[in-house]
């Protein structure tokens, strides 16, 4: 990238903050048997979750699979909240435990970032001013794993403005884009430098090289798991994280009509599919996938998507009809074809899955 392409991506970040209203419009074009049938299938996980719940209200005796969990009875079409008791206030609980001196909500180290972007965003949803300090050194500890001059690291090095998981020393887009949500529902000011910082690392993340300085940098518009990385192939754009940036930078407030996003849209309508998780290997990360397919294509806010063979999808449709023919008889999902990044874990990908279908049915 030449020096001016880097001054005029300043200039559209700094121009681009005013935060993104993320609201699932135009559910009402979703057929309704179908919506219907998917509110089933929410409740047919969230009773597979009570199930599975231990009796400190921990699911996998982790915060974060806990907060998940959690998050997906609260956004439910039942409405579930801390009135309905035990099942609900136990796990609260439990995520309270594990509140840090340093803000932090995590049982570990290694996945502080993680485990407390996902524990703001379900104690924001319970809408208790109880909770609203903890939010707030929450959001000040979220802030604070960013990458940037106070750690040693000049706007020109590609790990400025990154997020890590909080126990590793390298950034990436997926923890990048967990705590952006987690700062969006917090409210972090939009002319906070935070989010300026996070669209250069953001930026550098994707394969548009009008974009992105990095010599690395293809032009298909996808993203990457991290600059100049991604674990289906050196540089390769795949789905995952492709809907994870896309979602980033309408968390950042970048218009609609920014290259980057309308880059990042037409990867994914050249790569429309819910049979696979598009560029990965054995589908890995595939439940990983349908929940950033969920969470994109609602904050986006098109009830339909045109692919680059001129099919028009009604996502919403075609997201619950998949997912519903992957729910196991018990009420659970689990990624069978890999394991890999926790998706062997029951508890984990069924609160996922019970967060897409809440998104997509709303």
């Amino acid at each position: 990238m030449k020096t001016s392409r880097w001054h005029h991506l300043l200039f559209t970040v700094a121009c681009g903050l005013a935060l993104v209203q993320v609201s699932p419009a135009f559910a009402q074009n979703m057929d309704s048997d179908l919506r219907s049938r998917a509110q089933r299938a929410v409740d047919e996980g969230l009773h597979y979750l009570r199930g599975q719940q231990a009796a400190d209200g921990s699911w996998s005796n982790s915060a974060g699979v806990t907060a998940l969990a959690l998050r997906g009875f609260l956004e439910s079409h039942r409405g579930y909240d801390e009135s309905d008791g035990a099942f609900i206030t136990r796990p609260i609980s439990f995520i309270l435990a594990h509140v840090n001196d340093d803000g932090s909500i995590s049982e570990t180290n290694q996945n502080r970032n993680y485990n407390t972007a996902v524990a703001v965003v379900a104690l924001k949803a319970l809408n208790n001013p109880a909770y609203d300090d903890i939010l707030r050194n929450a959001q000040r500890f979220l802030s604070g794993l960013q990458i940037d001059s106070e750690d040693g690291y000049e706007p020109d090095h590609a790990y400025y403005g990154g997020i890590g998981y909080g126990g590793d020393e390298r950034p990436d887009l997926s923890n990048a884009y967990m705590a952006m949500e987690a700062l969006r529902a917090t409210a972090l000011d939009p002319a906070s430098p935070v989010w300026e910082r996070a669209l250069i690392f953001i930026s550098r993340s994707q394969n548009r090289s009008e974009s992105n300085d990095q010599e690395w940098a293809g032009n298909d518009g996808g993203f990457t798991y991290m600059p100049g990385f991604s674990p289906n192939g050196e540089t390769g754009s795949y789905g995952g994280m492709t809907h994870a940036g896309l979602i980033s930078l309408l968390f950042a407030g970048v218009d609609k009509n920014d290259p980057r996003i309308q880059a990042a849209y037409d990867w994914i309508r050249a790569n429309y599919t819910l049979e696979e998780n598009p560029g990965s290997i054995d589908n890995q990360g595939l439940y990983y996938y349908y929940t950033t397919f969920a969470k994109s294509m609602a904050a986006f806010g098109e009830a339909e998507i045109t692919d680059t063979n001129g099919t028009v999808h009604n996502w919403r449709n075609d997201y619950a009809n998949k997912i519903l023919s992957l729910q196991r008889p018990d009420g659970s999902w689990v990624n069978e074809q890999s394991p890999r990044w926790w998706e062997g874990d029951a508890n984990l990908i069924t609160a996922r899955m019970v967060i897409g279908l809440n998104l997509a049915t709303r």
